[in-house]
């Protein structure tokens, strides 16, 4: 459920006019030193920034040639299509959809049959894009309608199932990594243009020259993050924190960095406060601040913390009494983890515990109700459910963190944990714990890891 308060994103609302000069022309985006190089030399400006490419000269491989190497380039005969770039014009320009990467991938793929995947709050353009890549690279399109909260919700198992050879996932960032998907992937982040003068300006209005300040937000304004550091930085001491695998300055709803003490203030850039309730649990004492980038609202958050640990404890107290548990794995995408399953099974053996493995694509009261027998349940799908919906049930459900709790696992925590996904998690009851991770085939080659979190380190990431 990592997006369920993206209300541009993940719900139907309507997307926000572009940005408009004082001339009523559209306002550009931001497009980096690179690209400006770019258009300056000559280049069209048909394009994104996400749909260009840009010419990398590796300085330790060199071609023998004295030419740069190109990265994933895409021809020009796709970039300056003109029937491709009036399609694209039906889209709205702010929202980012890289069809001209899209377009390419799948013809290099030579792909037959291609999964969309879509938010809610993206279905709406569904239809224009499958049209598009149906005209454009001649193969047939399947939109998937099932609900989508999250980049764990990529549900590659059912596009493979349909007869899919490809999957387009839209409006989140590849926590499931191409390489491990079933089907050959292309994430598409949906980068969203906003007036980030203004972001800039609100900050400046609201905090001190010299305050040290957090930057973190949805993948969709990760750019937008990136602009507006490199003028703040000027005035004030920037953290933009990266909790790996996710992008500098990305936060989920159930994964996120625990901050330094001294930092002065959170504040995070995006609609809703799901993702943003995940880094306020993780760090309870910081002041947390919301920009929304849609009605240019900055806002002052807070989260009843003592009210939430009240409440799982009192569920963990309960469930140390059960004698039968529901081992609950979540079936919608990849939100479950047989890895964690498998460990949780360990666990309730060793307590000598009866349990019975549920499969269920979505959790509700009224669902759990019918099982009866069971003392207490285990979820194994979105942290959050239990976090933000416990109460709603009426008998324990618990995370991996809590159950490994109820196991003596690990002791209970004073900051709640917010680590599912993070590579540097707390325990095996965490997707990419040590345990957990995928181990590399022999031969694969290791890229080399980057120990700092700020920005500026990881921005090539």
């Amino acid at each position: 459920m990592d997006s369920i308060d993206q209300k541009h994103i993940d719900g139907l609302v309507d997307p926000p006019a572009p940005e408009l000069t004082a001339s009523g022309k559209p306002k550009k985006r931001f497009v980096g030193k690179a690209r400006k190089q770019q258009l300056s030399n000559g280049a069209s400006d048909t394009t994104t920034i996400e749909d260009s490419a840009v010419a990398i000269r590796d300085a330790s491989k060199s071609t023998g040639t004295g030419r740069p190497r190109v990265a994933n380039q895409v021809p020009d005969d796709i970039l300056h299509d003109a029937k491709l770039n009036l399609a694209i014009e039906q889209l709205p320009a702010n929202y980012s959809f890289e069809i001209h990467k899209t377009i390419w991938s799948i013809r290099k793929a030579e792909a037959k049959k291609v999964a969309l995947q879509f938010p809610e709050g993206l279905l709406i353009f569904a239809c224009t894009i499958s049209d598009i890549v149906e005209k454009f690279c001649g193969v047939e399109t399947l939109v998937m309608g099932d609900v989508t909260y999250g980049a764990c919700c990529i549900d590659d198992f059912t596009a493979v199932a349909l007869g899919c050879d490809f999957m387009v996932h839209y409006g989140h960032s590849c926590l499931v990594p191409v390489d491990v998907t079933t089907i050959k992937t292309l994430y598409v982040f949906v980068d969203i243009g906003i007036d980030v003068q203004h972001f800039i300006a609100t900050v400046r209005m609201n905090f001190e020259r010299g305050s040290r300040l957090v930057l973190v937000g949805v993948i969709q304004f990760v750019q937008a993050i990136q602009a507006a550091r490199r003028e703040l930085e000027i005035d004030y001491i920037l953290n933009v924190p990266q909790a790996k695998p996710l992008s500098p300055a990305e936060i989920l709803g159930c994964t996120s960095p625990q901050l330094p003490k001294e930092e002065d203030a959170l504040i995070f850039l995006g609609d809703g406060r799901f993702h943003l309730e995940s880094i306020m649990i993780h760090n309870p004492d910081l002041a947390a601040f919301r920009y929304d980038p849609y009605d240019k609202k900055f806002t002052r958050e807070r989260y009843d913390h003592a009210d939430m640990h009240s409440l799982r404890k009192h569920a963990i107290e309960t469930a140390k009494k059960a004698k039968r548990f529901g081992l609950i794995l979540g079936t919608l995408g990849r939100q479950g983890s047989t890895s964690i399953l498998e460990h949780m099974e360990v666990k309730l053996k060793e307590r000598g515990c009866d349990y019975t493995i549920i499969l269920l694509s979505e959790i509700f009261p009224g669902k759990l109700a019918m099982f009866e027998d069971m003392d207490a349940f285990i979820q194994i799908a979105c942290p959050r459910l239990s976090i933000d919906w416990g109460y709603a049930f009426t008998k324990p459900l618990l995370t991996p963190y809590e159950a490994s709790v109820v196991f003596e696992s690990v002791a209970w925590q004073e900051v709640y944990p917010m680590d599912f996904y993070s590579n540097d998690s707390l325990g095996p009851w965490t997707v990419n714990h040590g345990r957990n991770i995928r181990k590399k085939p022999a031969g694969a080659v290791s890229r080399p890891s980057k120990s700092k979190t700020k920005l500026e380190n990881d921005a090539g990431q």
